[in-house]
């Protein structure tokens, strides 16, 4: 568009000449000559300006593009002030800091919309749960877990109840309970690419239920349970970024696509030594298993998120389960 304007401006500079120049050739340049001049050429400008203004398909009075996500949410938390009582509006609070990974803010968010509801939203409920997961996987087994079942109970048909509900009863062992969370989602419809998801899972559960122990070898009585332990270090040179940021270390098998086979979620301090066994798994049917080659990643993440974030640190080693023991971890890369 500045390209046109300009091009537009040099036209009608040219036209402007075309017009007053004759004008003020003329015999002796006399009075009446030079205000013809000038009139003819601010004709010629004011009145093409308004012509195209007025004619053009331009929007010209357009409001600008949309505010950022940060600016829109902080106008809504305004809003909120003038009316704390809009649970709908707390719970649009929280999934927008939740999208913008500001996990404390979406818990308050959350956690003012439960009360505002006595505990009877099931949206409020999950919303907390998952903003705890999120922050800790640990929550998996704690406070997040509890307000899982209270959001089953307020509704029972709530999909993203069901299945946190589904990972938590996996991951203490209670495989039917967790199938039956997952076939219920099933039955609510769900979009294929979830559908898919959902059917592995419950493939995966159906396969530990007929042979125990399916997906890991099984270990021998007394045997020790198959572990990764690694020393993680921070490489000289490489300095961890400011703030208080989580150090994810997780288990993933190159050969399988999914989510890793074990992870935690630890303080960024160094050197530490971790050890991730089965119990550090995330999805039944996904576990670490003796003789497998495995990769272990450490990643401080800056975001709080374990996917990962251009300028995270990290560091990745491979190691064979039940053969390998303690194993140097450097975190020597940042992510591009």
């Amino acid at each position: 568009m500045v390209g046109f304007i300009l091009l537009a401006a040099c036209l009608m500079v040219a036209a402007v000449l075309v017009v007053a120049v004759p004008l003020l050739r003329r015999g002796p340049l006399t009075p009446p000559a030079r205000w013809t001049a000038v009139a003819a050429a601010g004709l010629l400008i004011v009145g093409s300006t308004l012509l195209y203004v007025t004619w053009s398909n331009w929007p010209w009075r357009t409001a600008p593009a949309a505010d950022s996500p940060q600016t829109m949410v902080a106008h809504l938390a305004r809003q909120l002030e003038r009316n704390p009582q809009d649970v709908a509006g707390w719970l649009m609070l929280g999934r927008s800091y939740t999208v913008l990974q500001e996990y404390p803010l979406a818990l308050r968010a959350f956690e003012r919309a439960d009360r505002l509801s006595d505990g009877k939203n099931a949206d409020a409920l999950t919303g907390e749960a998952e903003t705890l997961v999120l922050s800790d996987s640990e929550e998996l087994d704690g406070r997040a877990a509890r307000l899982i079942e209270r959001a089953l109970v307020v509704a029972p048909d709530s999909a993203k109840a069901l299945f946190l509900g589904a990972m938590m009863a996996a991951r203490r062992g209670e495989l039917p309970l967790a199938r039956q969370r997952f076939t219920r989602i099933l039955a609510l419809n769900p979009p294929e690419n979830i559908r898919a998801i959902l059917v592995q899972q419950v493939a995966a559960i159906d396969a530990q239920l007929a042979t125990p122990g399916a997906g890991a070898t099984p270990a021998a009585p007394g045997a020790v349970p198959a572990a990764v332990k690694v020393q993680v270090t921070l490489a000289p040179g490489l300095n961890a970024p400011g703030g208080n940021f989580p150090l994810f270390v997780f288990v993933r098998n190159p050969q399988q696509a999914g989510p890793p086979l074990a992870v935690k979620r630890l303080e960024s301090r160094f050197p530490q030594q971790v050890e991730l066994t089965a119990a550090d798994s995330m999805m039944p049917g996904r576990a670490i298993g003796a003789g497998t080659a495995v990769e272990v990643v450490a990643r401080i993440a800056r975001s709080g998120n374990p996917l990962g974030a251009s300028g995270d640190p990290y560091g990745e080693i491979t190691y064979r389960v039940g053969q390998d023991a303690l194993k140097s971890l450097v975190i020597d890369h940042v992510t591009p």
